[in-house]
């Protein structure tokens, strides 16, 4: 058994990213462990541009930014185990593994970084009736095949979800000859970013289909045909609208699931919203000394804010090995109102040393113009952000003023109301 005073549970840009900050808070005993035989996660598969603006400043494609964390971590360096999977870990914080070359590996770590980030549903997930040819596919596996491994997944494409990955493929199929017949999406909108709609589908002339699903598919060896249907309110199929299209492949984008098998073993609860665990401002989960950051903590649209997040688990990782945190006598629990699914974090949990402000995420219910994001105690508003426009699809930040928050508050609440007298976009 060996014995480590941080590891990280995977090497993706939450990973990494985590990592890094952590050596840079004077912690130099760090083990990345990575079931993949490269690093950088999902980004090495995801060769279109639009990655860094916030972060670095500029436009990357996701190699080029898994390249600048990798020649970081390698200068910083940090021992990484790649092909190496991890089996479990306990709550004593005693990690299992196995590896190829040296076997089955027991790590006592001090801390521990949970950045396993996500996988995606499968048709098994959403229960599609029909057969089980060949042809069916999540749009992250054609991605893989299509950018990595060199080849077409098939030339006559439905796609149904119009998750990001959804978006992008569609464009890489059609940029690729492969006649995209449309986009189906079940809720009546659109449940990516604004910007990959617009430039995926609507620059490439590709239909998207709203409160539309599939309720059938056919075929034996291959996909011949799917049958698609209009929904109602309920997501049920309407009748007589049914409707066959003939198509080779079907690429589901149809959401993501945070990989937390690992954090289940832990006994660490999860969240019915996020799918991800409980955790407080510095991103600890509820067994002390163990982060959670990235994917694996709540589906991100963008890497940049993933990469964002998991520095604030790293630094904080630091804090906690150094003995530099000091705990509030009565934590603060956010909780989202109205219009809100779920806030991260869900809890205020340490006293504010260099803080000026803690940032929160959250995610809106349904779209909506002319808001305003409301923290309020006691039913008593304490702050506003005004929006012009919310999305879903859109993760929405906002910031706390450490300033605000008082000694014996025990709960802040956060709503999505309309302004006073605005409705779509007139006063």
């Amino acid at each position: 058994m060996t014995k480590h005073k941080m590891v990280v549970v995977g090497a993706g840009p939450a990973g990494l990213a985590a990592a890094l900050e952590a050596s840079k808070n004077g912690i130099d005993d760090i083990i990345i462990l990575e079931r993949d035989k490269y690093l950088g996660g999902i980004l090495p598969q995801c060769i279109h541009n639009g990655f860094g603006l916030e972060y670095f400043g500029e436009e990357l494609t996701g190699p080029e930014y898994a390249d600048r964390f990798m020649r970081d971590i390698d200068q910083a360096g940090i021992e990484v185990l790649t092909e190496t999977m991890v089996l479990n870990i306990n709550q004593d914080k005693l990690i299992t593994a196995l590896n190829k070359t040296k076997g089955v590996l027991k790590i006592k770590a001090e801390t521990i970084i949970l950045a396993m980030g996500c996988r995606e549903r499968t048709r098994e997930n959403i229960q599609i009736p029909g057969d089980r040819p060949a042809g069916i596919l999540s749009a992250g596996t054609a991605q893989r095949y299509t950018n990595i491994e060199g080849f077409i997944p098939g030339k006559e494409v439905m796609i149904l979800g119009s998750g990001d990955i959804g978006l992008i493929m569609a464009r890489r199929m059609k940029l690729e000859g492969a006649d995209v017949k449309a986009v189906l999406e079940i809720m009546p909108f659109s449940s990516g970013l604004v910007r990959n709609k617009v430039q995926c589908l609507d620059d490439f002339d590709i239909p998207l289909k709203l409160q539309h699903t599939i309720t059938r598919i056919e075929g034996k060896k291959r996909l011949k045909r799917v049958e698609i249907s209009k929904v109602d309110k309920d997501f049920n199929p309407i009748k007589g609208t049914q409707k066959w299209i003939n198509c080779d492949t079907l690429l589901l984008s149809v959401g993501l699931i945070p990989e937390n098998e690992l954090s289940k073993a832990m006994n660490l609860k999860l969240h019915p919203a996020t799918g991800g665990v409980y955790v407080n401002e510095n991103r600890e989960t509820e067994l002390k000394g163990v982060y959670a950051c990235g994917n694996v903590l709540h589906v991100h649209d963008l890497v940049d804010w993933v990469s964002e997040e998991a520095e604030i688990a790293g630094r904080s990782a630091a804090e906690y090995l150094n003995k530099n945190q000091e705990k509030r006598d009565l934590p603060i629990k956010i909780t989202p109102n109205k219009n809100l699914t779920y806030t991260v974090p869900q809890k205020i949990e340490y006293k504010f040393k260099d803080k000026k402000f803690i940032k929160i995420y959250l995610r809106v219910e349904k779209p909506m113009e002319n808001v305003k994001i409301v923290f309020s105690h006691n039913e008593k508003s304490m702050l506003s952000y005004d929006k012009k426009i919310v999305m879903p699809g859109e993760m929405v930040t906002v910031n706390l003023p450490v300033a605000l928050i008082k000694k014996n508050m025990e709960e802040i609440k956060l709503s999505i109301v309309e302004k006073v007298g605005e409705k779509n976009g007139r006063t």
